[in-house]
């Protein structure tokens, strides 16, 4: 599903975010990216969704060059993306109900159909009362799981999460990861980049370790 060679990201002579990163993420693979803040785990996850251009190497997402599609073809590959931001990147004016919506209407899926999906990832997360609540009003907690539930509604084949858990309790962060793991369980490419080691200490995927921009390791979690 991803395929990632000596690809680099530099911002700056003095910022070189990612250097010469080299792997291969298998479809319908959990994978886990990980380091400490600044170790380049956001800019990973903007360079496989073509949010932004490696500076040099080269990116495939599921054999297609991602950063050298335009247009009506990158439009395709991203409909397939499902992002979980960690800025969020809500419509702070409209409702948690409405902002998950917003993929699956874009995809022409029927209204009934809509609802039951909202509903549902709702429910999954504990927000069946946010249903009409602006997200400008909720706590950040809140917000963070209404991005990853906008995130997966639409069922994409491929989901980047960027975070899930940082302003979450334990009881809740199980949640997502149930919900997550369900997800991969039907199919999906999920990736996960975090610095929370309760979301991956007992993992049985595969995790990549980075630092300062670098791939410090690769290993397959314990599984315990």
């Amino acid at each position: 599903m991803i395929e990632m060679i000596k690809a680099s990201k530099v911002y700056s002579e003095d910022v070189e975010a990612l250097k010469d990163i080299s792997v291969s993420i298998a479809s319908g693979e959990m994978f886990f990216i990980i380091g400490m803040s600044g170790a380049g785990k956001t800019t990973l996850l903007k360079l496989i969704s073509s949010m932004e251009a490696p500076t040099s190497g080269l990116i495939e997402i599921a054999g297609q060059p991602v950063h050298l599609l335009k247009g009506y073809k990158l439009a395709r590959l991203r409909q397939k993306i499902g992002v979980a931001y960690q800025d969020f990147k809500l419509l702070t004016d409209r409702t948690a109900a409405e902002n998950i919506a917003i993929s699956m209407e874009v995809s022409y899926k029927k209204p009934q159909i809509i609802r039951k999906r909202v509903k549902d990832l709702l429910a999954a997360l504990d927000l069946t009362d946010k249903h009409n609540k602006i997200t400008g009003e909720l706590s950040r907690g809140e917000q963070q799981r209404v991005t990853l539930a906008r995130a997966i509604a639409n069922s994409p084949a491929m989901i980047l999460v960027d975070e899930p858990t940082g302003n979450l309790d334990a009881e809740t962060t199980e949640k997502v990861i149930k919900l997550l793991t369900k997800c991969n369980k039907s199919g999906a490419t999920v990736v996960i980049a975090t610095h929370d080691d309760l979301i991956y200490r007992h993992t049985p995927h595969r995790i990549m370790e980075l630092q300062k921009g670098s791939i410090l390791s690769v290993i397959r979690g314990n599984g315990l």
